[in-house]
């Protein structure tokens, strides 16, 4: 028998298979989703960029630490951060993670 045939046969692999599988579609899922999240209105001919991260519920430290791999918090109202000088190139990244409902344009004096 051999060794493919004794994996695909064990449960533990198929487990393990299972797990792989859910996993990239998650990854693939969180990839796709992530443009439908950033918001029409910021401002194209900047590369640098302000704006309003929307999350699900009220940010917790760990968020705002995530967060500022992109740019400078500046603030949070209720579910919404503030992030400042976010690279124009990198608010798909920002918007990646699950817990992100939306990246809008901060505005001015905000």
């Amino acid at each position: 028998m051999s060794l493919a045939r004794r994996l695909l046969r064990s449960t533990k692999a198929k487990i393990a298979l299972a797990v792989l599988l859910g996993t990239i579609a998650f990854q693939i899922w969180l990839s796709l989703a992530a443009p439908g999240k950033i918001a029409a209105g910021i401002e194209e001919d900047r590369r640098r960029v302000d704006v309003l991260v929307t999350l699900a519920f009220p940010p917790e430290r760990f968020h705002i630490q995530k967060l500022q791999e992109h740019g400078r918090v500046s603030g949070t109202t209720g579910n919404s951060v503030q992030v400042r000088g976010v690279n124009r190139a990198a608010l798909t990244s920002l918007a990646r993670p699950y817990w992100v409902v939306e990246v809008g344009p901060l505005e001015q004096g905000g």
